[in-house]
């Protein structure tokens, strides 16, 4: 059996190559962007008014004037306008381009307006005040974005900025995600007593909808060559396969055989961890990927956390961030010589953040995820955990 790091560095050993495509602006929120992003031009563009109010020279309200003439107003949208008379005014707009041979805005909250005058009512004026500078937020040329960036609604705002219609992101791969078992039935069907729903398959496919990926979602019956003649055709169609269920060493455990029939080359099978022990990884021909991971749902789930998201993010070039540790918020056993992903509550304690295991009856529970926020994972070298001590966990 490997260890956990190894077995992830053997995962990420693996990742397939991505093409590029385009993709509409809209449709390019939660992609990763494949293109470095520059400013087209200044941001903001010229100097912008940034209240409702009047527009004046600061050095005539330094000379001690207080009412101005109001020459004409300056609207957003409008081409920019020159104040003849720095003596007087010009009412300018939220978002309108500051007029030439003015300085400062000053709000109509602490303006007194006439029919065609303005009164200060302040004795705080300074140059600039109100006014969004030209260039303050990025100059033309500057790098706004990098590729391996997820698009987020905020990003989609700066790349309609500089004009971008259509937008480089990488490729999503094609994956295939298929549960196994004769006992399994589906969601919509009522279940005899010694039958379960089908509940794995979908949770992986509502974890890749995070991730932006629409799953095709399959079911294997306990047959081999019923298996073969399905997951050949499954493979033609997907680069990415999921299993979950019949990699271990039940008597209806076909699956590592059948696949090894298929081409797999076996990178490994087991890793020294709980839950997830049985987890098997290969590649076949055509660059093609097969995780294979143990049936019971939390196995599942936290395969999928440790091995599969990492390698996606990879793939898709995603920038790695920084790795999270929290600490225990009580003394924990485990004695077997395995890595113990735990799933644990967040909270956090003077600015303290705090992992409490969860309440499990074992890799079957699937209740239990419900419960948590993360998974925490303890070293095998070590039986005791103590009370405050820091381990790193993986966020759901």
């Amino acid at each position: 059996m490997i260890s956990v790091d190894e077995a992830l560095q053997l995962v990420l050993q693996h990742t397939i190559l991505l093409r590029i495509q385009e993709v509409d602006l809209l449709n390019s929120v939660g992609r990763v962007l494949a293109q470095e992003v520059l400013a087209d031009r200044d941001f903001p563009p010229f100097h912008r008014v940034t209240m409702d109010g009047i527009a004046i020279n600061s050095q005539t309200f330094a000379s001690g004037k207080r009412t101005f003439q109001i020459e004409q107003t300056q609207a957003a949208g409008t081409p920019q306008i020159y104040l003849k008379d720095p003596e007087n005014c010009i009412e300018v707009m939220t978002g309108a381009m500051l007029p030439q041979n003015t300085d400062a805005v000053i709000p109509y909250e602490v303006c007194s307006l006439q029919a065609s005058s303005a009164t200060v009512q302040t004795e705080l004026v300074v140059s600039g005040q109100n006014i969004h500078t030209q260039g303050a937020d990025g100059k033309a040329g500057e790098v706004l974005l990098t590729p391996g960036t997820k698009i987020t609604p905020a990003m989609v705002g700066t790349l309609a900025s500089v004009g971008l219609a259509r937008v480089k992101v990488y490729q999503l791969p094609r994956v295939a995600i298929c549960s196994t078992g004769d006992e399994l039935v589906e969601v919509d069907q009522t279940p005899l007593p010694h039958q379960i729903r089908r509940s794995n398959a979908y949770m992986l496919a509502a974890a890749l909808q995070q991730e932006n990926i629409p799953a095709a979602l399959f079911h294997l019956p306990d047959e081999p060559e019923t298996m073969k003649l399905e997951l050949t055709s499954i493979l033609a169609r997907h680069e990415v396969l999921l299993l979950s269920g019949a990699v271990s060493k039940g008597k209806f455990d076909f699956l590592p055989q059948v696949l090894e029939q298929l081409g797999l080359r076996q990178v490994f099978h087991k890793i020294a961890q709980k839950p997830g022990k049985p987890m098997l990884f290969g590649t076949i021909p055509d660059q093609k990927v097969v995780f294979g991971f143990p049936g019971n749902p939390v196995s599942t789930f936290v395969c999928y956390q440790l091995y599969f998201k990492p390698w996606l993010h990879q793939s898709l070039s995603l920038s790695k961030t920084a790795p999270y540790s929290a600490q225990l918020a009580q003394n924990l056993t485990f004695k077997p010589a395995l890595t113990y992903h735990v799933p644990v509550t967040l909270s956090n304690e003077n600015g303290v953040l705090k992992a409490t295991p969860v309440d499990t009856t074992g890799s079957g529970d699937l209740t239990s995820l419900l419960k948590a926020d993360a998974l925490l994972s303890l070293p095998p070298e070590r039986v005791q955990f103590r009370s405050g001590e820091a381990f790193p966990f993986i966020p759901f």
